[in-house]
């Protein structure tokens, strides 16, 4: 029997999916890490979203492993040169969720727009400030999209039922403007833009590209959409920025001070910027949910469930 171990709670599709191809699906969800290492050393597979750092340590006894399944599109806690040696198959599912995504960041921009969780707020407290929270429309504005996979397309396919104009920039691909996007230059990019929002992973390229030098470049003030990771945003920039007037508003699903495991860590924050960034009118947050909808969770084991039959020809 071919066993497949669960470190994180997933869709029941995928279990479902695997059970019917003849794998023995382990459920160690519940299980410290130590108890889950054992559990891995006769394991064909693992299935998780972000619980563990899947590295040598984590594998190296895993000698029967083929393939690890990674719910989401995040790769940043797997050791992928490790497991390219290791010749062990790695599956994420940006399929799965791309549309949330698109849906949340076309929802951050409307809401920065028309000051619509600013005002709301001011009403439960009884202000009613029509002039203070006069919006701006969409239409007429350029959106750089930095980043033009699964996420950033799925973006810009949301805005097109608006008159904007969106540029696009990618480092890994070309010749990909459409009726969509023209694909662009970043240079390009920082001196047109009025809206930027990013949708690339977390690695050293990308780590903090929202800093200081970042808000130098910029021709014009801008709204921010942050809905990839939090570390390629410097928080201590960002306010600075917002300060200078270099940024008119920003929407962060996530933050760079968010751990792996996205649990609960508000309160961990630096003082020094805990209360600058919570007392901002011009940031608005959502706890790292841009992709975690009803219908992308199943959707996210259904695609890798796909993925899996493919490779192993099921």
């Amino acid at each position: 029997m071919r066993n497949v171990v669960f470190l994180d709670t997933v869709h029941s599709i995928l279990s479902d999916r695997l059970t019917g191809f003849g794998f023995k699906c382990i459920d160690a969800t519940s299980l410290d890490k130590k108890e889950c290492v054992k559990l891995l050393h006769n394991a064909f597979g693992v299935v998780l979203r972000s619980r563990f750092r899947v590295d040598k340590d984590l594998l190296k006894d895993a000698t029967a492993l083929k393939f690890i399944a990674r719910s989401g599109s995040g790769m940043e806690n797997i050791d992928l040169p490790y497991c390219k040696e290791r010749n062990i198959a790695v599956f994420n599912s940006p399929e799965g969720n791309r549309n949330a995504v698109g849906e949340h960041a076309l929802g951050l921009l409307l809401n920065l727009l028309n000051n619509i969780s600013k005002s709301d707020k001011e009403i439960r407290s009884k202000k009613w400030d029509r002039e203070g929270n006069r919006g701006e429309e969409l239409d007429g504005k350029t959106i750089g999209i930095i980043g033009y996979g699964n996420n950033g397309r799925a973006f810009a396919k949301k805005l097109r039922g608006f008159e904007v104009n969106i540029l696009a920039y990618d480092k890994y691909k070309s010749d990909f403007s459409d009726d969509l996007v023209k694909e662009t230059t970043l240079l390009e990019l920082y001196k047109k833009a009025d809206i930027i929002s990013f949708h690339v992973p977390l690695n050293k390229e990308t780590n903090y590209w929202v800093n200081d030098a970042f808000f130098s470049q910029l021709k014009n003030p801008i709204y921010l959409l942050n809905i990839a990771r939090g570390e390629i945003v410097d928080t201590k920039s960002l306010l600075e920025a917002i300060e200078k007037r270099q940024i008119k508003g920003a929407g962060l699903d996530v933050l760079e001070f968010e751990p792996s495991s996205f649990s609960p860590f508000l309160e961990s924050l630096p003082v020094n910027i805990h209360k600058r960034l919570f007392d901002s009118k011009k940031i608005i947050f959502t706890p790292h949910i841009a992709g975690w909808t009803k219908e992308s969770y199943y959707k996210l084991s259904n695609v890798l469930a796909n993925k899996i039959q493919s490779h192993f020809c099921l």
